[in-house]
């Protein structure tokens, strides 16, 4: 099954609670960390709430 890779490159300061939220569900804290995660639905809609944050790469 395919991963994804999403760093996290910008902050969440000044954004909408909801995204503040998102980027800690999605394990990201501050800016560079790194995490990699399922290729599933549920993860798809977390990043593609905070795409502006996140740079996302497909890894095997």
């Amino acid at each position: 099954m395919a991963r994804l890779k999403v760093t996290q490159k910008r902050s969440g300061i000044g954004g909408k609670q909801n995204q503040r939220d998102t980027l800690r569900t999605l394990g990201l804290k501050r800016i560079g960390d790194v995490v990699v995660k399922e290729d599933r639905p549920e993860i798809r809609g977390m990043v593609r709430t905070v795409q502006h944050l996140v740079v996302v790469e497909e890894v095997e």
